[in-house]
């Protein structure tokens, strides 16, 4: 028989997430930050939930805190860890006390979420605590999506973007979720555009993967690993899953092109997508311009 708190949960308004991951260094909090002052801006209220116990410059006001329940530190000093074996080790006793995050997001009013979550890479690779913890939520009628963001500068050597699609690939198999992967800071990107080999269409949509290749080293150690690197490249091929949006978190048009990708993802446009009043309505009826309409003709073309 199915639990009655899961039936009861199911009965109420649909529960929508996006899971913000990546490595460090790749602007998660930012993110997280602007797409929840970006979500308000057009009428949907999402809390942010802080799920890395070491975070000590968040950008937002979380409305979940992990490190009300544990720190970095604490593990830490209480049993002796390193940094990384400590955040290990926080993530598996929020797995372990899943009813308390649980408890704080039922408490909240709001039915749209964006997890904040630490940036140790093992976490969404190999780890499966937070993925048991997503799970959870999945089955209780949380409609979640992973955001994964990576630095687009990685774009820049061919031996980096080869790790980065692998990195890709591996934590979508991991997270099992539906994906969406992102290129961030692609102001930078287009600061560097003279330095890429090819254009930037074909990093994102993530073409002949064979022509990157021959932008690789010769030498008779580059030789090697650009065996190693063509065998990673095949693979990735093979799956034809790996893809990513380009982001400029400061820019309104690129917030809204991943945002429209994110609730085509975690279903949100299906099914809780915002409200039309009677004067957007007829807005649309006599052809005039809605804020998302300008927002959309305004994209640079650089990220559209």
């Amino acid at each position: 028989m199915q639990n009655n708190s899961l039936v009861k949960l199911r009965t109420q308004t649909p529960l929508y997430g996006q899971l913000v991951i990546g490595p460090p260094g790749a602007g998660k909090t930012s993110y997280c930050h602007k797409m929840q002052a970006f979500l308000e801006k057009i009428g949907r209220k999402a809390m942010v939930v802080n799920l890395d116990p070491a975070n000590d410059n968040m950008e937002y006001t979380s409305a979940v805190d992990i490190m009300q329940l544990i720190t970095v530190q604490d593990a830490m000093e209480q049993f002796g860890l390193g940094p990384n074996g400590a955040l290990i080790y926080c993530i598996e006793f929020l797995e372990t006390n899943f009813q308390w995050l649980l408890d704080q997001l039922k408490s909240l009013d709001s039915n749209y979420f964006i997890f904040d979550c630490p940036g140790q890479v093992e976490l969404f690779t190999h780890n499966n605590a937070l993925k048991n913890i997503f799970a959870k939520l999945d089955q209780l009628g949380y409609h979640l999506c992973t955001v994964h963001l990576v630095e687009s500068h990685y774009c820049l050597e061919p031996y980096k973007f080869i790790s980065c699609l692998l990195l890709s690939l591996h934590t979508m198999l991991q997270m099992g979720l539906p994906h969406v992967n992102v290129l961030s800071k692609a102001d930078q990107l287009k600061e560097q555009d003279s330095k890429l080999p090819f254009n930037v269409e074909y990093y994102t949509e993530v073409l002949d993967l064979s022509y990157l290749l021959e932008c690789m080293d010769t030498s008779r150690l580059g030789q090697k690993f650009k065996q190693l690197n063509a065998a990673i490249v095949s693979m990735v091929e093979d799956y034809s899953l790996v893809s990513f949006l380009l982001l400029d978190s400061r820019r309104e048009q690129s917030l809204l092109r991943l945002k429209n990708a994110i609730d085509k993802a975690n279903g949100y446009v299906y099914g809780a997508g915002e409200e039309k009043n009677i004067n957007t309505l007829l807005a649309c009826a006599v052809g005039a311009e809605t804020e998302s309409d300008r927002m959309e003709r305004d994209i640079d073309p650089y990220l559209s």
